[in-house]
């Protein structure tokens, strides 16, 4: 049987149900302004964790927690709020060093394979061939290559482009746009993609040059850095986030080895490390531990930054020194 949906309520009894479920709220006022402007919904992310936990009995008597509509004791709106502006800066920190990798990683690889031919995107002869000829048998790919797949992503976004300049001049006088300009109409995705299906040896000339061992590995590091890139373009939930494309583990040194590949913090030393091969005297590093001291005290003790993934006296690592 379906549930009933919820049924819309007024912003004064969305803040009224949250206050009688134990959210403290100091200012009444401001605080029906910030789910007039953020919303309910967006905003339940972050109080979710000063939710009480409760354990309860599922099937074949198995034990699990879940949490229940309650508040924690101490928890307060402005907490809530002051994580979540916590996160929005850290999207935008993110998105800022993001912006950097793909543009160097486009310049590495239209430069690449430029010379190899200057449509080389359309070329599958200079891709490997699990990527330009095996066809798929099932999914959305089923009867194409994954190089069609890209290509058809690549025409989509060329036509959105169709009537930029520099687009509506190249297409006008060469019919074409070589790989060099062709870069501007990718997005991280398909940046991520074209490079996952290159040749072993090209993937490994431009893995070496990030610190990667082999092409495979950036490969995966590029793929996982664009699901966080997702995560904080559109405006999600980023802090304390599970993510799914995750990288293998990195084994460099014992601060590596601390790290868990499932929490965000891992995938922000990526970006540090990638960072610092590309712009080494970049100040990243200093605005990231500045904002990590922005990161809200709470009265309940609920949500630290080890919910993201820090240990303890990270700061003295020299990947961030």
């Amino acid at each position: 049987m379906t549930p009933t949906p919820k049924s819309w309520k007024p912003f004064g009894e969305q803040l009224e149900i949250l206050m009688e479920r134990g959210l403290q709220v100091d200012d009444c006022e401001a605080a029906k302004s910030y789910l007039q402007r953020i919303g309910y919904y967006r905003l339940s992310g972050y109080w979710y964790p000063f939710r009480q936990l409760e354990r309860q009995q599922g099937d074949g008597g198995k034990i699990s927690d879940r949490r229940s509509n309650v508040f924690v004791a101490g928890s307060h709106f402005r907490e809530v709020v002051q994580l979540y502006v916590f996160d929005k800066k850290l999207r935008l920190l993110a998105l800022d060093a993001l912006e950097r990798i793909e543009m160097a990683l486009r310049v590495d690889i239209a430069h690449l394979l430029g010379k190899q031919d200057i449509h080389a995107h359309e070329n599958p002869n200079c891709f490997h061939g699990h990527f330009s000829k095996q066809i798929q048998r099932k999914g959305y790919a089923k009867g194409k290559t994954w190089h069609q797949v890209w290509l058809e992503r690549y025409q989509q976004n060329l036509h959105r482009a169709r009537r930029e300049p520099f687009v509506e001049h190249y297409l006008k006088k060469y019919g074409q746009l070589p790989i060099w300009v062709a870069v501007e109409v990718w997005d991280f995705g398909m940046m991520s993609k074209l490079y996952a299906g290159m040749k072993p040896a090209d993937k490994g000339r431009i893995a070496a040059k990030y610190g990667a061992t082999d092409g495979g590995t950036l490969a995966e590091w590029v793929r996982s850095l664009n699901f966080i890139r997702n995560v904080s373009a559109h405006h999600s939930r980023l802090w304390n986030i599970n993510v799914l494309e995750r990288s293998a583990p990195l084994v460099d040194d014992s601060y590596w080895q601390t790290l868990s590949n499932a929490r965000p913090f891992f995938y922000f030393c990526l970006i540090q490390k990638l960072l610092r091969n590309i712009c080494p005297n970049s100040t990243w590093a200093q605005r990231f531990q500045a904002l990590v001291q922005e990161f809200p005290a709470t009265v309940s003790g609920t949500v630290s930054l080890q919910d993201m993934g820090m240990p303890e006296s990270w700061e003295t690592w020299e990947l961030w020194r």
